[in-house]
């Protein structure tokens, strides 16, 4: 029987419960969002941003994506794609973030809860099927994109957006199993067309607390909020190697933490997007605030499929900025969003540990303190 649409912050949307977790996914773009975890107490949280015109009418000429920005989407090529590669022109981020999904199928039983769609691209031929996994008792949300009859080299990446209320530096931003981080080489807003980036070019940078500003000085990138009034994006190197890839967000005076999990074999690096109301050019008009976008990629920043394809200062320098694939060997490209509950005095998460057997993870902040998940990151492996 097929799932319903319902209409939800103004997109016709699936949803999906467990005991733990409720979330929704729009036909558009495949965007999950608004996503509510149960902890223990009662307390429910709600980490995934809404665009603030989420409902309104809004230019039509703007890409499907904006309509319905919100929460985490499938990027397949990662990018602004401004640039055509070899004959293709894609849509930003992909026609997996622009075009409509089509349902698939839907089941819910003791084990587990999942959603099933699928897209059939056109620019570049070939199908994408998003499943979207709940399990009883965790407080997770376990994704995954497999990549059918594609061929060549492609971009891609995951784009969750977060939205972080509350005073500035509220939350603590980590990452783990980073070489080094390094400002997008361009500006990123433009003052001309009505926007603001703070953070110097091209600037290098060992450790997420110290990354150089335009102005001199430097910015902390471990708190957020933080530079209102200015958008920014810097890459985070992936080391290789790691058997888990991970970021995470603190909430140390609300007492919990959201993470989100990766094989770091395909997804190579992590950009954060800081904006905090820095475009003032429509849609975004100064409003889009306090949110944060953990992307997973393998890709040249976020410039698009043909800047990733070709030769690159990062590819030149080791770190791939695509994956070769084959349409004899689908591409299964899993990754875990999950909140959790940590001790009073946990400051940041400086560590995250998989448990013998895959039976969840150790959780250690920087201070010593530890925190423990139930989850399953035998998921994370390149086949399932």
């Amino acid at each position: 029987m097929k799932s319903p649409l319902v209409s939800k912050s103004g997109q016709p949307s699936w949803r999906l419960k467990s005991n733990t977790v409720e979330l929704f996914v729009t036909r558009t773009a495949g965007m999950m969002a608004p996503a509510t975890f149960n902890l223990p107490g009662g307390r429910a949280v709600q980490p995934f941003a809404v665009a603030p015109w989420a409902g309104e009418k809004i230019d039509a000429g703007l890409p499907p994506l904006l309509h319905a920005l919100r929460g985490d989407f499938f990027c397949a090529p990662f990018g602004g794609n401004g640039v055509a590669w070899r004959g293709e022109k894609h849509p930003p981020h992909g026609e997996s973030a622009n075009a409509d999904w089509t349902w698939v199928d839907a089941t819910r039983g003791k084990e587990a809860a999942s959603l099933h769609l699928r897209l059939k691209t056109k620019v570049c031929a070939g199908v994408i099927d998003k499943r979207i996994t709940l399990r009883p008792g965790h407080t997770a949300i376990y994704c995954e994109h497999t990549l059918s009859g594609f061929s060549g080299p492609l971009a891609l990446g995951t784009h969750p957006c977060l939205h972080l209320p509350g005073p500035e530096g509220h939350a603590r931003i980590s990452a783990g199993g980073w070489d080094h981080g390094q400002v997008l080489p361009v500006p990123f807003e433009d003052p001309a067309t009505g926007g603001y980036s703070s953070l110097k070019p091209s600037a290098r940078f060992d450790n997420l607390n110290a990354v150089p500003l335009a102005n001199g000085g430097t910015a902390d990138l471990t708190r957020y909020p933080a530079r209102a009034g200015f958008d920014d994006l810097v890459m985070l190197m992936g080391k290789p190697g790691r058997s888990i890839g991970w970021t995470a967000v603190t909430f140390p005076k609300d007492g919990w933490v959201f993470l989100q999990l990766k094989n770091p074999e395909i997804l190579r690096h992590t950009i954060l997007w800081h904006s905090n109301g820095g475009r003032h050019y429509a849609p975004w008009s100064g409003r889009h605030r306090n949110v944060l976008g953990l992307e997973e990629t393998t890709s040249y920043f976020h410039f698009g499929q043909a800047e990733s394809a070709k030769p690159n200062p990062l590819s030149a320098a080791g770190y791939p900025t695509t994956i070769n694939l084959s349409p004899k060997k689908p591409l299964r490209v899993p990754h875990i969003f999950a909140v959790t509950a940590i001790p009073r005095g946990f400051d940041i998460v400086a560590n995250v540990q998989a448990q013998a057997g895959g039976s969840g993870i150790l959780i250690t902040a920087a201070n010593g303190k530890t925190a423990k998940l139930a989850l399953d990151t035998a998921f994370l492996a390149a086949t399932a």
